[in-house]
């Protein structure tokens, strides 16, 4: 039989879109846990902020930063040699991504070539996260020590926006056009341009399947067989989803799956984030043979 593993999202799948809440997944979390099966945290959060969240979840194992711009493997947890690039307290670290220093230039370049006003989280002060977010002062600190990528926000120069918490990143007039500038540019020097569930995002090199396929062949080696489960939610989710055996989809805050997202294989969770994270996990997990 195979060991199962579980590669997760956070924000808008195992955490609620607004209160950043396990606690509808708490049963599902309870019986892998009981299981053995690790579960591999794979978000655009940064380190700062995804270690205290698995501490709360009592989580051990590896984790994905960024968008698959670093794996972060725990010291000791495969007893066998592996490449790493770097060492930090208690992790040996694998580096896709860039570094965020080169990404904040980049994005200094556009802006000033375009006169599209962009702003980075680096840039944004600690209480336009929280009002922006809803994360509490704590998680808005954290979430401003980026290394391999940079969140943003684009819209037009001199227009006041609005936040709508309806909606997932700041709207504007025209917005749609200075979005497509933006990507437009970022591509053409090379960088890679994606959108979350709040902000966009510039990186280079950084990518959930790579980052996957990495941990997937060192479980081979721990465990021999092994069978994937990757959950997520957004479009910045897909190369994870392509790279696990089952892919699953939970339903955004609106109750609706992110229609962009096509996999013939696709598990469709029911329910929102946490909600739906909790049945798909607790069904698949409970079927196992």
């Amino acid at each position: 039989m195979p060991r199962y593993i579980i590669f997760t999202d956070l924000d808008g799948t195992l955490l609620d879109h607004f209160t950043y809440s396990f606690n509808e997944a708490s049963d599902a979390l309870k019986i892998i846990r009981e299981k053995g099966i690790p579960l591999i945290i794979c978000t655009s959060k940064a380190r700062a902020e995804i270690l205290p969240i698995r501490k709360k979840l009592k989580n051990k194992a590896p984790f994905i930063s960024e968008n698959g711009g670093a794996v972060y493997i725990p010291d000791r947890y495969f007893s066998f040699p592996y490449e790493f690039q770097r060492r930090i307290k208690g992790y040996r670290v694998i580096e896709i991504g860039t570094p965020h220093k080169i990404l904040l230039n980049v994005l200094r370049e556009i802006r000033d070539k375009t006169g599209v006003s962009i702003e980075g989280i680096s840039e944004m002060s600690v209480q336009k996260i929280m009002d922006f977010t809803f994360l509490k002062k704590r998680g808005a600190e954290l979430s401003k020590k980026r290394e391999y990528s940079e969140p943003f926000l684009i819209y037009p120069a001199h227009n006041l926006l609005r936040r709508d918490p309806s909606q997932g990143v700041m709207c504007g007039v025209n917005e749609r056009r200075w979005i497509n500038r933006v990507k437009k540019e970022i591509l053409k020097l090379g960088f890679k341009f994606t959108s979350g569930g709040r902000f966009f995002h510039i990186m280079k090199g950084n990518d959930k399947g790579k980052a996957v396929k990495i941990l997937k062949n060192l479980y081979i080696q721990k465990y021999g067989d092994i069978k994937t489960i990757g959950i997520g939610n957004s479009l910045n989710d897909i190369p994870m989803l392509k790279a696990v055996d089952i892919p699953v989809l939970v339903k955004n805050y609106d109750g609706r799956y992110e229609k962009d997202i096509k996999l013939k294989n696709l598990y469709l969770a029911d329910g929102i984030g946490p909600e739906g994270w909790n049945k798909a996990v607790y069904n698949i997990v409970s079927s196992m043979q």
